[in-house]
């Protein structure tokens, strides 16, 4: 009886391994797209303004979480004029749509560092499902002594599926995803 009592006090007692909040960093987050235009060429751009959070469990990555806000007006291609008409109504219509998001509902790991994230994207006020391909790159600290997480991840959407149907099929329906993040281990809530 008295093992079974220290042992239930060890138990009890013992550090629980959980979910780590982390914060996207801003600076290092970015999303890339790239859609065709008349079978001439792909022209690309990206979100530059991310912001989200990463519930991350490395025990169980299955149980991990993603919520991300993306601002549409923050489209860059390295073109202004081109990023004023992906701003329009043609597009993004970043007026009346300010904000875009993606939640995560559910993480099957595939491999030792790679899984596919099933979420909910937002875009133009419509909620779609889609799945992105993820790669763990690293978790460890960086030379400012954060604790970071970083992923790179791969997926598809449809354009009409956000009723974006300006221009097809002249631009691809299918517009592909590369996502590159680093987060960082927010550490009040460890």
């Amino acid at each position: 009886m008295r093992y079974l009592l220290a042992a239930v006090l060890v138990l009890l007692t013992a550090p629980a391994f959980a979910a780590e909040t982390y914060t996207l960093d801003p600076n290092h987050t970015n999303i890339y797209w790239k859609a065709n235009h008349f079978g001439f060429s792909s022209p690309s751009g990206k979100f530059a303004d991310v912001k989200g959070t990463l519930l991350l469990d490395e025990a169980k990555p299955e149980k991990s979480k993603v919520v991300v806000t993306i601002n549409p007006a923050s489209i860059v291609t390295g073109i202004a004029k081109f990023d004023e008409h992906l701003k329009s109504p043609d597009f993004f219509n970043v007026l009346k749509f300010p904000e875009a998001s993606f939640t995560s509902f559910k993480v099957d790991k595939t491999g030792k560092d790679t899984a596919k994230i099933y979420g909910d994207l937002t875009l133009l006020g419509i909620t779609k499902r889609i799945v992105l391909d993820a790669k763990l790159n690293k978790i460890g600290d960086n030379m400012f002594g954060n604790h970071v997480a970083g992923f790179s991840l791969k997926g598809e959407i449809k354009r009409s599926d956000f009723g974006m149907r300006n221009y097809l099929p002249g631009v691809s329906d299918e517009v592909s995803l590369e996502i590159e993040v680093e987060a960082i281990r927010d550490v009040a809530k460890k």
